[in-house]
């Protein structure tokens, strides 16, 4: 099969586009013929060999990626036929070094993947590949985010970098909940599309004065919830627009850079909502993959339409590049284009 390797720690330019032994299911698993597979902003730090909020880096060579999508072509002991030819979706977990083939390896960036078929979800018919990535890595980050807004008719939610994958899901899910959503975005195409996701209102981050047009626009009104996957300066101006009350939900720093240790946080006002603490909000015998559930499900009745940036397989460099330099939208996925 070809795959991305990583044999050096280093710029995107590192990731190679080769050809490799196809990995083999072992019991329990199953192999998908990938069709699209996810590009995460933590797969660029961890290319670089940095420790960011996650394990240490991988084992080189390695193949990166942990989210794929794809037609399931082959079956290990003890796998249910019914899987065979099916259409499906799963979260790989993190390339740590570990034997090809282990259910916590990566290797997703490839024309064949494999994993426990546990960690298998059927695709919604109404999804493609691509989108069906986008709901089981973001999809489920935001579904478990969302748990800590307490949204309503009266809640007014700032959203920083609401052109991304998570951000696009957030203002689509606010807005539904009948919120006063004020979405910000670099630059006027991104502008453009926070607001046909239906923010009330979209401004340009990167504009001094936005600030003031927002609350200008909100008339005294403050803001009562802020989504903030950015850190930094961004985030500080968000912080000073909520009322007594007001809530910052912290699920990244991209802005503060991705490695400068804990994110900004607020003495009383602040929450850093990701890993443990999401997990325990959730509950059950199986958080992760409840999450999964729901953000497919949201998807599949067309409450949340994911946004995509499709690049092919052999262009995962330029996808590592896009996405670091904040010249994508939407979640970046890599797609296994047909000979």
């Amino acid at each position: 099969m070809h795959a991305i390797r990583l044999h050096a720690f280093g710029p995107a330019e590192n990731l190679t586009y080769e050809q490799v032994d196809d990995p083999a299911p072992g019991p329990g698993q199953v192999r998908i013929a990938v069709a699209a597979a996810g590009v995460h902003l933590l797969d660029t730090a961890l290319r670089e060999g940095l420790q960011g909020p996650a394990p240490q880096p991988p084992t080189l060579p390695t193949i990166p990626g942990r989210e794929v999508a794809g037609v399931v072509e082959s079956l290990g002991d003890g796998v249910a036929a019914l899987w065979l030819g099916r259409r499906v979706v799963a979260h790989l977990g993190f390339a740590l070094g570990v034997p090809p083939g282990s259910s916590s390896t990566g290797g997703g960036y490839a024309e064949l993947a494999v994993t426990d078929v546990d960690r298998v979800h059927e695709i919604p018919a109404n999804l493609d590949f691509a989108e069906a990535v986008a709901m089981i890595g973001t999809g489920r980050t935001t579904m478990g985010i969302l748990q800590f807004a307490e949204l309503g008719p009266d809640s007014v939610a700032v959203i920083p970098a609401a052109a991304g994958g998570i951000g696009t899901l957030l203002v689509q899910y606010t807005a539904r909940a009948g919120a006063v959503v004020i979405g910000l975005a670099g630059g006027p195409e991104k502008v453009a599309r926070v607001r046909e996701n239906g923010a009330a209102l979209a401004v340009d981050y990167t504009d001094p004065a936005w600030p003031g047009k927002v609350r200008a626009f909100l008339g005294g009104r403050p803001a009562t919830v802020v989504f903030d996957g950015v850190g930094g300066d961004v985030a500080r101006e968000c912080v000073a627009l909520l009322g007594p009350g007001g809530r910052h939900l912290v699920f990244g720093w991209s802005g503060a850079g991705l490695h400068d240790g804990e994110p900004y946080l607020v003495d009383g006002v602040s929450e850093q909502v990701l890993g443990p603490v999401m997990m325990r909000r959730t509950g059950g015998p199986d958080p992760v993959r409840t999450l999964e559930l729901r953000a497919l499900a949201e998807a599949a009745a067309g409450r949340l339409t994911p946004a995509v940036r499709r690049f092919p397989l052999a262009a995962a460099a330029a996808a590592h590049r896009a996405l670091e330099t904040r010249a994508t939208t939407g979640k970046v996925v890599l797609e296994v284009l047909e000979p």
